[in-house]
């Protein structure tokens, strides 16, 4: 993350909210009262557009780029803040963070806290940050890439709760019956530096989230604040190894070092031996084309955090 003092005058910004209604379990008419209580009269211009269709979040803020907004504020869990991150990336427009998920880990890692109401008190004394976000070839993720195991465990988990709905109980039934289907480790390669690293391991997680490996007990926390990413292989072949990393990492469970192979870079190419891969990113799925390029966008996106420096995480853990 880079820093900047520069606070911010919320009385002259033109504000956005982009919010996806179906992040969450909290009522989204009560989450939008309280943004209007909070902002109304604060602001020169204040606009809500929610949406209930998670793809149409990334156009509804490249709108409010085009219409010059200054500040996107971003309802909803860390898909929803990666798609508006992705929009905002590169541009001048400010991101402002309304967690509104399961984990929240983006807002987490920011210290703007936990609820939509601390994350709005935030907003009302806050300072511009430049931070760090990743890119796998043309799509900006915040948190976490994985490939193998993950994104099947998510694609298993969406069936499973439309059919038996959501429970504890059914996301681990999730992992159980991703797992048994993942009976091949992929075959990868991965270029660092002009140089070539040969795995054989069904799961790879690219972290961008210092507070997700620090809750998972995993190295790689302090080379993701200094604009790395933390690239974790798993070394398990055999199933029931597999499973128990796999069920970690899902469930942000505590995670063994010794599990992982650990590759800490800024930049780096995969290719698998599959031409189409299912890759998850901050929760989401996407099919994406071997080989992938990741890179870190060194201070490419605006975002806004508490003025003094403190963590409204940690203010709430006192």
């Amino acid at each position: 993350m880079r820093n900047t003092a520069e606070r911010v005058d919320l009385s002259a910004c033109r504000l956005c909210v982009i919010g996806n209604r179906g992040s969450g379990k909290k009522d989204g008419d009560e989450q939008v009262a309280a943004i209007r209580d909070a902002l109304t009269g604060k602001v020169a211009e204040l606009a809500l557009r929610l949406t209930e269709r998670g793809d149409q979040l990334a156009y509804l803020a490249r709108q409010a780029v085009d219409e010059g907004f200054d500040i996107v504020l971003a309802l909803g869990g860390d898909g929803t803040q990666a798609a508006v991150a992705g929009a905002l990336t590169g541009t001048d427009a400010m991101m402002g963070v309304l967690p509104g998920g399961t984990f929240n880990y983006f807002a987490r890692d920011l210290g703007v806290g936990e609820t939509v109401e601390d994350a709005l008190a935030t907003l009302l004394d806050a300072r511009v940050q430049a931070v760090d976000v990743g890119q796998i070839e043309n799509l900006v993720f915040l948190n976490n890439v994985s490939l193998g195991a993950y994104p099947h465990i998510l694609k298993t988990r969406e069936g499973i709760y439309k059919r038996w709905g959501r429970s504890r109980l059914a996301a681990y039934w999730s992992v159980l019956v991703a797992m048994r289907r993942l009976r091949h480790p992929m075959r990868l390669v991965a270029r660092v530096d002009g140089k070539e690293r040969h795995f054989t391991t069904a799961l790879v997680f690219v972290a961008r989230s210092a507070y997700q490996l620090d809750s998972f007990g995993l190295d790689g926390a302090d080379a993701i604040r200094a604009g790395n990413f933390a690239v974790l292989i798993a070394k398990a072949r055999r199933p029931l190894p597999l499973l128990r990393s796999a069920f970690r990492l899902a469930f942000g469970l505590s995670a063994k070092d010794s599990d992982f192979d650990l590759i800490l870079t800024d930049s780096l190419t995969i290719e698998t031996g599959k031409r189409q891969q299912l890759i998850a990113h901050d929760g989401e799925k996407t099919r994406m084309v071997s080989p992938f390029h990741l890179q870190v966008r060194h201070g490419a996106l605006k975002v806004l955090v508490p003025a003094d420096g403190s963590s409204k995480t940690e203010d709430a853990r006192a």
